[in-house]
């Protein structure tokens, strides 16, 4: 027959074994779980905006007048314009961080609008429009102040298209 404390003291050891087992699975998969979420939020968030109008460019030939009215029907706001060598260029940003900007049309170019879409590689992009049957408009140029590159085509058809890469 054992003794009366050898098997408390044996059921003191088992638990303690459990716990220390138990408690390291958690810590494990806690540590693994938690890289994961972050690595999949990130590429999930990037890629939607991939290919997507992210920015769309309105000429205008007036684009002091064509802001006030954005601004008095359907209730855009603006930030300070920029000043381009073409004249101010009027921004705006929507909640879902896309937008635009209004800027004075270029005759013998008529006033109108241009969508913009965000690519990956503005040089890839652009060579492919062009292979693909585009005409070039405005090839791929650096923004100032860091903001990216854009360039514009004519897709067959003559629509205008612009492409945006952050470099």
């Amino acid at each position: 027959m054992p003794k009366r404390g050898s098997t408390k003291r044996a059921s003191r050891a088992t638990a303690r074994k459990t716990v220390r087992k138990a408690a390291p699975k958690k810590k494990a998969s806690a540590r693994r779980a938690a890289p994961r979420r972050a690595r999949a939020a990130k590429p999930a968030a990037a890629a939607s905006r991939l290919n997507v109008v992210t920015h769309t460019e309105l000429a205008s030939a007036d684009p002091q007048a064509t802001r006030g009215w954005c601004e008095a029907v359907l209730g855009w706001e603006f930030g300070e314009p920029m000043p381009t060598p073409g004249g101010p260029y009027h921004m705006f940003r929507f909640a879902n961080q896309t937008g635009g900007g209004i800027r004075a049309n270029n005759p013998p170019e008529m006033p109108g609008s241009i969508p913009y879409c965000e690519v990956a590689d503005i040089q890839t992009t652009y060579a492919r429009a062009l292979a693909a049957g585009a005409t070039e408009m405005l090839s791929p140029q650096q923004l100032p102040e860091g903001m990216g590159w854009i360039a514009i085509v004519a897709a067959p058809g003559g629509v205008a298209f612009g492409f945006w890469a952050p470099k």
